[in-house]
């Protein structure tokens, strides 16, 4: 029901007060806050609510029972009154009901007009008896009936029965009444791709019951349904690409093993589900694991995750590309967002997206690079070694550090220079000294100079332009180092300083135009 405009609620009886004359409703609020008690007056509990202040008695002529699917679709896109009286009748037999279509004349002329109906949006449904623009049927692809009055799944079916080319679904906000151990396997729902079943209260044994009548979807969306537990889907869900699942509080992360084994799954949202720790117990680090075979796209922000176990598990996701991870316990470790960023990159070698970001080649290196310098120490103090034959890190370090191997095999172990302990950050220690050289200009001359760490790349190309004679913007910068033998790192990020690049004392900055 819906009361004068103020919410929605669900009617739970009929029934005369005492010290009261008429009839009252007991209602039970969607939104509690509206309520004033839990379906108790007097000391007798009329009914009863899942929150102890989500009821209210009403008077009935503050209800409004809804309309059926007709008047609905005929209000929302303007059918006129002459449209149902003057229209062409046809009949049509739905189990024992014979049901006629009217306004057929007002949805021609739009044929004729070249306007093609694929959307459909109403208000305020609470059942279906009436089939609706048998003309249109076949163009329409979208219905929308979130924030509405049904009540059962079987009506929901009703209505899709109507759409054969039926593609996406939204009826979100419905207080429904979900079939939770079989059901008649029809074709109604043979050519629906897209589901929103958000605060419906369906649970997931009630997805898996009604997913067998769903053999095409591909992206289901079930946020706010009070979803604690998963079970494995068998032989159903087998096409899907996005499942949200976001605002439910699972029971822990081990719940996501149930739903690991979705063949095409490509993208899962999990915000604010309560998940503290990821793991995938069927593969080792270094190894990629047999779960979540399809998973591009991952989001687990708004969580309560606070260890880097759990990033590091993440790498073991054969196909992972990107990650939303923020609003964790974990990104407050570091008091620097940049260098948070930069051990994410770091520690998930094949992802290209973090938080909505591009990751760009130079940025992964820089990270990289900057990962095997910052833990170098303690690299050393767990058995790493430069000789590969001494070389033994501890187990301890390996499963804190999984990648550090493969960045050493990628860029050579750092060297000792490179993990001597830091001075003092003055001005002089934060001056780097560069060589400038010219590669296609032999005729100028390598220049030395010295430039704060902290100087951006655009600053860089405006004292080359002032320094070299020639037009900044027309620069291409990269450097090469003794650490990186016959490589050059491109420095094609203006907004950067030398020091996101890693960029040493002795190093030489490449100028070519």
């Amino acid at each position: 029901n819906n009361v004068s405009g103020l919410g929605y609620n669900v009617l739970h009886l009929k029934m005369y007060l005492p010290y009261f004359s008429g009839i009252w409703l007991g209602v039970e609020w969607d939104d509690p806050q509206r309520g004033k008690h839990d379906g108790t007056y007097e000391g007798t509990q009329y009914f009863k609510c899942r929150h102890p202040r989500g009821g209210s008695f009403i008077r009935p002529n503050k209800a409004n029972f809804g309309v059926d699917f007709l008047t609905a679709v005929k209000d929302r896109y303007g059918l006129k009154e002459q449209d149902v009286q003057n229209g062409t009748k046809n009949t049509l037999v739905l189990g024992k009901k014979t049901v006629e279509l009217i306004g057929m004349d007002s949805i021609a002329e739009q044929q004729r007009q070249g306007k093609q109906m694929y959307y459909i949006s109403a208000y305020l449904i609470k059942k279906t008896n009436t089939l609706i623009l048998v003309s249109e049927k076949g163009n329409i692809r979208h219905i929308n009936l979130s924030k509405n009055l049904l009540s059962s799944w079987d009506t929901v079916t009703d209505i899709a029965s109507q759409v054969p080319n039926l593609e996406t679904l939204n009826i979100s906000e419905n207080k429904i009444k979900f079939p939770s151990t079989s059901i008649s396997v029809s074709n109604v729902f043979s050519k629906l791709k897209v589901l929103a079943l958000n605060q419906t209260e369906i649970t997931w044994t009630e997805v898996l019951v009604c997913a067998q009548g769903w053999p095409a979807l591909e992206e289901l969306y079930l946020t706010s349904n009070n979803i604690t537990v998963l079970e494995r889907p068998d032989n159903v869900l087998q096409t899907l690409k996005l499942l949200d699942l976001s605002d439910n509080q699972l029971l822990d992360g081990d719940q996501l093993h149930q739903i690991a084994y979705l063949p095409r799954l490509e993208q899962l949202i999990l915000r604010n589900t309560g998940i503290s720790s990821i793991h995938f117990p069927d593969s080792e680090f270094g190894c990629k694991t047999k779960m979540f075979p399809s998973l591009k796209r991952l989001a687990i922000n708004d969580n309560k995750i606070s260890q880097w176990s759990s990033i590091n598990e993440l790498e073991k996701l054969p196909s992972l590309r990107s990650l939303q991870c923020h609003n964790n316990p974990l990104m407050d470790t570091e008091k620097n967002p940049e260098t948070l960023r930069q051990l994410i990159i770091a520690k998930i070698s094949q992802l290209e997206v973090l938080n909505k970001s591009e990751i760009l080649p130079a940025e992964r290196k820089g990270a990289e690079l900057d990962y095997r310098k910052i833990f170098g120490k303690e690299w050393l103090a767990a058995g790493g070694n430069w000789n590969p034959e001494r070389n033994k890190p501890s187990e301890e370090f390996l499963a804190a550090h999984p990648r550090y191997t493969a960045l050493c095999l990628k860029y050579g172990a750092p060297e000792e220079g490179e993990l001597k302990g830091q001075q003092p950050l003055t001005l002089k220690n934060q001056l780097l000294t560069l060589t400038i050289k010219c590669p296609d200009k032999p005729e100028q001359k390598p220049v030395e100079k010295k430039l704060p760490e902290s100087m951006t790349i655009q600053r860089v190309k405006g004292l080359l332009y002032r320094l070299l004679k020639i037009p900044g913007s027309e620069l291409k910068l990269s450097y090469e180092s003794s650490k990186l033998a016959g490589k050059e790192v491109e420095l094609d990020n203006d907004l950067k300083p030398l020091q996101f690049y890693s960029i040493e004392n002795g190093d030489c900055v490449l100028v070519r135009w």
